[in-house]
Formats: structure tokens, sequence, C-alpha cells
């Protein structure tokens, strides 16, 4: 018998010296190269909303936050990844009304589908013009502090380049307040985070090849000597503006050649005020008119693949190749999701689920694929069509249930962008060699 007990210990020593070196050994495996694993407990799991009370799966416990950079301290940034960023939002704090995240639902223009779909204004705090909630809650843009955090989470995430959504002074969208009065403190704060600031004209009202020539005047004369100023260092070692031009095909190419071509009547072309112009690309044809137009490159900035022509993945190799043979630039724009239905409640079929993060390595690796030189994100903090990578927390409110991040953090595509950022820069250096 004591036999027998002096064996059944014996085994069960074996088994659990067995056991321990088992998780040992499992503990010093790597993740492959390429692009980083997300890690243990961040595998991508099927899109799902989940009430604030309910507990979130089983995962890892939550990683001690990181140490916030103060300006100026060492996380690298990459001046080839480029974020759209929106300067449009008010608070009561700051604004003594809310601007933007009370944001009308547009109605279609049938109105027969409208007369099927909801009408008004949302009415923050509660109710926000967007599906997802921030963690910062609905901020003032003029807020110093909320600046400092935006800059703080763009470096977070090696954003080298703000781009600016920009209307001239006075002017602004339907549903904002002007905010070119705003860019000081924009270009002041992201210098001290070693971030550069490029300008994204929107498509206002009487806006042509006549008044884009005094809108690069003014920009370029009021904040071209700031530090934080964008510019791009072309093949000739030649620096220059870059500004993205949205909804650039509301103008003929025949009115964009008079300004971007060299013999146009009033042509920015070697003179003070040139640049390089990057055109939205949304159909096919764009791209002969794009070429026509005088125009140095292409972006595509809608984050719901399929939406457009120039915004489906499987066409970003075609439009590449056509660039490459014009010698124009072709900028692709990903983003980690589209749900605009806060504001279109019409629009459900344009839904891009963020499946965890992974709609949005797919665009990434989409991108990378074909070599660009600059990778656009459609948008650090488009909130009303959900396509921020800004940070969002699970919200639960008595008339709405937003969507979120979980089981992740709020900081999950920071990190993912990071991520892919440093593989992009290392494989850039192969490209080149």
């Amino acid at each position: 018998m004591a036999r027998r007990r002096r064996r059944a210990c014996i085994a069960l020593f074996l088994v659990l010296l067995f056991a321990f070196g088992t998780l040992m050994g499992l503990r010093t495996l790597k993740a492959p190269d390429g692009l980083p694993a997300l890690g243990p407990g961040l595998e991508l799991a099927p899109f799902e909303r989940r009430p604030e009370a309910a507990p979130a799966p089983a995962a890892r416990a939550p990683a001690a936050p990181a140490a916030e950079p103060a300006p100026g301290q060492s996380l690298s940034v990459y001046s080839d990844l480029h974020a759209f960023y929106y300067s449009w939002y008010g608070s009561p704090r700051r604004e003594g009304h809310y601007i933007h995240w009370d944001h009308v639902m547009v109605p279609h223009w049938d109105p027969k589908i409208s007369a099927s779909y909801p009408r008004g204004r949302h009415s923050p705090p509660d109710d926000l013009g967007s599906s997802f909630y921030p963690e910062l809650g609905p901020y003032s843009s003029r807020d110093p502090e909320v600046l400092r955090e935006h800059m703080t989470q763009l470096k977070e995430a090696a954003i080298g380049v703000l781009v600016l959504s920009w209307y001239p002074p006075g002017m602004a969208d339907d549903n904002g307040e002007p905010s070119d009065d705003l860019v000081p403190a924009i270009l002041d704060t992201a210098h001290q985070y070693s971030i550069q600031v490029a300008f994204h004209i929107q498509p206002y009202k009487g806006r042509d090849d006549i008044t884009v020539h005094d809108n690069i005047k003014y920009i370029i004369d009021t904040y071209g000597s700031h530090g934080a100023f964008y510019r791009y260092k072309n093949s000739m070692g030649k620096s220059l503006p870059l500004f993205y031009i949205y909804d650039s095909y509301l103008t003929s190419p025949e009115a964009w050649a008079h300004l971007l071509t060299p013999n146009g009547p009033h042509s920015i072309r070697n003179t003070p005020y040139d640049g390089v112009f990057i055109a939205l690309l949304v159909e096919e044809g764009h791209t002969h008119d794009i070429l026509a137009a005088g125009f140095d490159g292409m972006y595509t900035y809608f984050a719901s693949n399929g939406f457009s022509f120039g915004s489906s993945h499987q066409n970003w190799k075609a439009v590449k190749n056509f660039c490459d043979a014009n010698n124009l630039m072709f900028i692709p724009s990903v983003g980690p999701g589209y749900i605009d239905t806060s504001i279109r409640p019409w629009n459900n079929h344009n839904t891009r689920n963020r499946v965890n993060g992974k709609y949005y390595e797919t665009a990434l690796q989409a991108a990378l694929t074909v070599r660009p030189e600059i990778v656009s994100i459609t948008s650090f903090n488009e909130w009303h069509e959900g396509t921020q990578i800004e940070k969002a927390i699970p919200k639960k409110t008595p008339t709405r249930l937003y969507l979120d991040y979980l089981p992740h953090q709020p900081s999950l595509y920071l990190e993912l962008t990071r991520r892919w950022a440093e593989h992009f820069i290392k494989e850039k250096e192969q490209w080149l060699m």
C-alpha cells in the first residue's frame, strides 16, 4: 500500500512538473514577424453591441496606462502618416452652446423615403450626433486641454501630420461656425508635440479656382512661417506645402488648370505660392480629370470600402499604376469603419462594422500592398460618420446605447495605428533599397 502511494505521489509530481514546464515554454513564444499581433486576450471577434452595464468577455487584466508623454518627449511620429482632423466641435462651457454634437438628422433626397425616418436635431450631452461616445465627452475644439489631449493621442498613434479641415475666415459648414481663428492654437499645440499641420480645403459656397488661389495665398502668408506648417519634400529635394482639396470634382478640370498648370492665367506654379495639390478621387473617370487639371496626386478619403471607386481597396493597385505612369502621387485613405446613421438614418447600407479592429487592419494591409509614399487616415475625430480613431467609451443613456471598442481599451485604434505605422516605415526602407 505504501509503495502504491509513493508511486502515485511520484506520478502526480511528474505531471505537475510537465505542466509547469509547458506553461513556462508558452510564455516565451513571440508573435511572428509582419504586422504585429494584438496579443493574448485581444483576438479579433465578431462586432457586437453591449450595454454599458454588461460585463465584457473575460480577457487580460487591463494594462497599466502608458505614461503620458510630455511635449518634446521622444515618442516617434511619421510624416508619411496623415490623419484628417476636425475642429468644428463646441460646448456650452466654451461657446455657450453645443456645435456639431447637436447635428441635424439629414433628410433623404427622396421625400417618400425621408418620411420613413426620424427628423430633427440631436440633444447633447446624452444624445449626440454620433454612434460612438468620446472619452472626452461632447468637447469644445477650442479647449486647450482638449487640444493637448488630441496631440497626445496623435503622438501615441505615431501620426506625424494632422490634416485640418479648413474653411476661409468667416465661413463654415452648414452645421458649424467659423473656426479659422483657432488655427494658431492648433499649430502652436501641434508644434509642442512635433506634429505638423496640413490643410484640407473644404467645398464652401462659391469655391472655384480663383477663390482657392486666394485661399492658398492667405494660408501661406498667414501660417506658412510657423514651425508646425507641413511641407512635403519631393524627389527633387524641394519642400512645398501640401493641400488636400475635398470634393475637387465639383470644379471642372479646365478651371483647375487655370490655377495648377504652368501656363494657366492665374497659375501658382513656380511662384512663392506653389504647392503639392491632392484631389479627391471618387469615380474612375476622375483619374483623367485630375491629371488634366494639373493636380499633383489623388486621395480617396472615404472609409467605406465599396462606397466609391476610389474608396474600394480592390481598385487601389490600378489607381497606383495610373499615378506611377503619370508622375502623380497616390495617397490611399484607410479607416477603422463607417457608420453615419446618427445623422443620416437612411444610410445603413454604407455602414462598415469595425469587427474589433479587423476592418482597419484589412484597410491598412490593402494600402501597404500598393507601396504608397503617404497613407491618410479617415479620421482622427469625424464622430458623425463613425470613422474616428480617437478614444471612445461605452455609454448608455435613457434614450441611447452607443457603440464602443469593447472588449478592447479606448486606445485600441491608436495602438493599432502605431504598430502598423512602424511596420509601414520599415517596409518603405526596403522598397527604397
